[in-house]
């Protein structure tokens, strides 16, 4: 592709780059430049570069327009997968012979950027977040919500050039390009916890963050009320659920409920403690967070009902993360996160209908709940006893009669 017996995409490569830049920058990401250093050229490795060749010779008519749909995604597919930049040098070359491709080609290149560059997927994930929860002011979060996580789609042209993409919608796209599902676990259950703190504090000053009172319209937090910041948090748990169905599925449910939050749970978190009462929210609506995400997350794999193939894996996931909340609430588990984010996914179990643990009967649920507290406040205090706490036993019970 030497611009003499080829195009050369040096022509509109820089071109392709800003366009890129654009896209991503307007979803609140950043990528790394294209621009080739030196008297170095922009080159595809041998196998892509012939089958770029090949199909960028076809004659554009309906006669080969299904050998191009074929050969296309292998192209695509091919690209991804090589070097950066190789992606926006195909959509460069191909942009040059078909004019009315341009939007659609990069918008393609721009979706490998997520496939090499694991920050890129971090940034985009935190985007959601912000766009979804309203906590930003970019001008495709707006107040947050559905319409603001997804948009209207992906747009031809906007003031010249391609539209903004939203956030969900740019994720639904690239999420197959991600190469470490497990990383996406791993990053989420951090930006909830992020999530959670920023919907606590609401964006006031430090000094207002410690004015947590009650009024006659109940308790409130600053400016926030509670049960507002309550309806946040879960839709903050709920996206966050949704993001790691739509990146792995049930496996990656499976190790979320198995491996990541027990981990996180064990692990130290420097960043959580914020001290005094505005630090307890913060940690309470963090616990609640994190249930709510684990419980979503769940539904979403294994489904409500105990007639489908994929409930049959609901028993062993949830015993073994019932055994850890068991151990841990006996202090045979050392936590390394903060007790109040520990109380509250204890609490939050407990306070799930009754007729998810028949074994526990509705009239004694205000007795295991308070039976938890008094076991976690043991452990706090460094006072250990034998035994899990009633609704602990009696959510394994219902477990392993599921079998």
């Amino acid at each position: 592709m030497n611009g003499t017996d080829w195009p050369s995409p040096s022509a509109n490569l820089s071109m392709v780059e800003q366009q890129i830049h654009k896209i991503l920058a307007a979803t609140g990401v950043d990528v790394p430049s294209l621009a080739v250093g030196g008297s170095s050229q922009a080159t595809l490795p041998l196998p892509l570069a012939a089958l770029v060749s090949l199909t960028i010779t076809y004659k554009l008519d309906k006669a080969n327009e299904r050998f191009l749909n074929v050969v296309g995604l292998a192209v695509n597919s091919l690209g991804a997968g090589c070097p950066w930049p190789c992606m926006p040098i195909i959509a460069s070359l191909w942009a040059q012979k078909v004019k009315r491709w341009s939007d659609f080609l990069v918008f393609s290149a721009s979706r490998t950027v997520f496939h090499h560059n694991g920050d890129a997927v971090v940034q985009l994930l935190r985007s959601c977040f912000t766009s979804a929860l309203g906590l930003n002011s970019s001008p495709i979060s707006s107040n947050g919500g559905v319409g603001a996580l997804l948009g209207h789609g992906f747009g031809s042209h906007f003031s010249g050039g391609i539209s903004p993409v939203a956030p969900g919608i740019l994720y639904l796209r690239v999420h197959r390009s991600v190469r470490n599902v497990m990383f996406v676990t791993e990053e989420l259950v951090v930006l909830l916890m992020h999530s959670v703190k920023d919907i606590a504090t609401s964006g006031l000053p430090t000094e207002k963050l410690d004015k947590l009172k009650k009024t006659k319209y109940g308790m409130r937090y600053g400016q926030v009320s509670l049960a507002a910041a309550m309806t946040r948090v879960k839709l903050a748990a709920a996206l966050g659920a949704s993001l790691v169905w739509i990146a792995g599925g049930s496996s990656l449910v499976q190790s979320l409920i198995k491996e990541t939050l027990p981990s996180w749970f064990i692990s130290v978190h420097g960043s959580e403690a914020d001290g005094g009462e505005s630090g307890g929210m913060v940690s309470m609506l963090g616990g609640y967070a994190l249930a709510y995400f684990a419980v979503v997350s769940g539904m979403f794999a294994w489904g409500v009902d105990s007639a489908s193939a994929e409930s049959k894996r609901r028993p062993n996931v949830l015993r073994g993360h019932l055994e850890f909340m068991a151990s841990a609430v006996d202090g045979k588990i050392s936590l390394g996160c903060d007790p109040a984010t520990w109380r509250a996914v204890c609490l939050w179990v407990c306070e799930l209908d009754g007729g998810m643990y028949p074994d526990v009967d509705a009239g004694g649920r205000r007795g295991c709940i308070e039976e938890t507290e008094q076991r976690i406040e043991a452990v706090e205090r460094g006072r250990t006893r034998s035994g899990p706490a009633r609704v602990l036993v009696g959510w394994m019970q219902w477990v392993r009669l599921q079998n």
